[in-house]
């Protein structure tokens, strides 16, 4: 369960023309300026871009501009020893690709019991639009996308005649929707079982059942992508600078000037970029109030970590080849819909149930034990308060959660899978996720936003990622 570096050749950091030495996690940097000087002495680095985080995001923006703009300088810094090491990691998400295709959030029973698909059809598209954009990416010599994209099931399974009914209802309503086409639906335990067997096995057969499947769904190994969009990067130009550390983001005549401390060596950089990208997850929203801009005012964050039961015990794996998600507690936060994976990490297969919230302060996996506090602001504060107080039923659940034992846990995954042996399942720790504390345009109240928010300075010169996960 461990992540590497970028398998990229060391090459010299033209940054020692400048004055700031050199960094054996470069790349061959392209030709940036230095013309002018830190307010300290120091010599600035002028570039085009500066990408903040090693995540799939600012991989994703980085590859972005250097096809659309080849001739502009980038730079990506990233705190840890490794790109993809938070949420990006394949450990750290379910690497589903959220395709809307099992995720039954996306589509909840309206008061008069119709079922609206507009939202997940959007983000089917969405989806859509990433695969294509690695297919093209693949045609220019970018990406192998069997490297990190697997095709695999994607199901939703549900108990009860009452989600019966609704899963029935979301069938009839995405039937003939562009993206879900294939998708097929039965409430006969036989034929479920034949497309997962471990969830009827041991099964009562008078407890209604029913589940959708989509066969060409995908599970994505994002720290895979993200490590090859990087090197990609690397070969193109870009500077990849892992072990730094963002510490000052001030504005300036052309942009922003950034300090970057080089981790272990105490050493600081003095970068001026006309455009910069925050993409560092739960670090997103300390960077975007330190960057000052109004358009970050009121926003907030609440960390929910998260826990999974893993096996790779083979004659359990075989059994299953499906992403199967069902219906989340009443309470629990929409990240906390339980569904039992296959996933394909490194090449090996594993199959993992959950996810388990709790709470940690950190906003960051590998970050401060208290980052929740250091982005308190009198200007969020009240916003926070407010959605507390409206969410009162997901603190009890977290509470909840975080003290329950390793038998709770069992307990949850034996609901889906009756035949479940505990000898055979462990539990790790998964990423920090970060959701959304906004104020709501149309109350003036603060409310939690479950999903993601991109906040871009009025003049465009900066821009950061929100929220939960890419």
């Amino acid at each position: 369960m461990t992540d590497s570096a970028p398998g990229n050749a060391v090459r010299p950091d033209d940054a020692a023309a400048v004055g700031v030495g050199t960094d054996n996690n470069a790349g061959a940097g392209g030709e940036a300026s230095a013309a002018g000087a830190g307010a300290d002495g120091d010599v600035m680095e002028r570039v085009d871009v500066v990408l903040i985080g090693g995540g799939v995001m600012s991989a994703t923006v980085g590859t972005l501009l250097a096809q659309l703009e080849p001739s502009w300088t980038i730079r990506l810094y990233e705190r840890l020893g490794g790109v993809a090491r938070e949420a990006s990691h394949p450990w750290n998400n379910a690497g589903t690709g959220h395709a809307a295709l099992c995720e039954l959030n996306y589509t909840p029973a309206a008061p008069d019991g119709s079922v609206p698909v507009d939202l997940a059809v959007s983000i089917n598209r969405q989806f859509a639009a990433s695969r294509d954009l690695w297919t093209a990416l693949e045609g220019r010599g970018l990406l192998h996308t069997d490297k990190f994209c697997t095709t695999t099931p994607h199901m939703t399974f549900v108990r009860g005649t009452g989600n019966v009914a609704y899963l029935r209802k979301r069938f009839e309503a995405l039937q003939g929707q562009p993206g879900f086409e294939s998708m097929n639906f039965t409430d006969d335990a036989a034929t479920i079982g034949s497309w997962a067997p471990l969830l009827t096995a041991g099964r009562n057969g008078d407890e209604p059942v029913a589940a959708t499947r989509v066969t060409d769904g995908t599970d994505v190994d994002f720290g895979a992508l993200t490590r090859q969009l990087v090197d990609s990067l690397q070969a193109g130009g870009t500077q990849v600078h892992t072990n730094h550390e963002i510490v000052t983001l001030r504005r300036s005549k052309s942009g922003w000037r950034l300090s970057v401390l080089e981790r272990g060596t105490a050493r600081i950089r003095r970068v001026e970029a006309r455009f910069v990208f925050v993409g560092a997850g739960g670090g997103t929203l300390p960077l975007l109030q330190a960057a000052g801009i109004p358009e970050a005012r009121n926003y907030g964050g609440f960390p929910i970590s998260g826990k999974f039961l893993v096996t790779s015990a083979p004659e359990i794996v075989a059994q299953h080849d499906a992403k199967v998600y069902g219906m989340a507690d009443i309470g629990a936060p929409p990240m906390s819909v339980p569904h039992l994976d296959t996933r394909i990490i490194n090449g090996k297969r594993y199959l993992v149930f959950g996810p388990f919230a709790g709470f940690s302060p950190r906003f960051l996996k590998h970050g401060l034990p208290f980052g929740l506090f250091t982005t308190l602001r009198w200007h969020n504060l009240p916003t926070m308060m407010q959605a507390g107080l409206a969410n009162l039923d997901l603190v009890k659940y977290l509470v909840g959660e975080v003290f329950a034992p390793f038998s709770a846990r069992i307990a949850a995954l034996r609901a889906f899978m009756p035949g479940v042996w505990a000898k055979d399942w462990t539990v790790f720790t998964a990423g920090q996720r970060v959701q959304v504390i906004k104020r709501d345009p149309r109350t003036g109240k603060g409310v939690l936003a479950f999903g993601t928010e991109v906040v871009t300075a009025a003049d465009g010169s900066i821009a950061g990622l929100l929220g939960a996960s890419p």
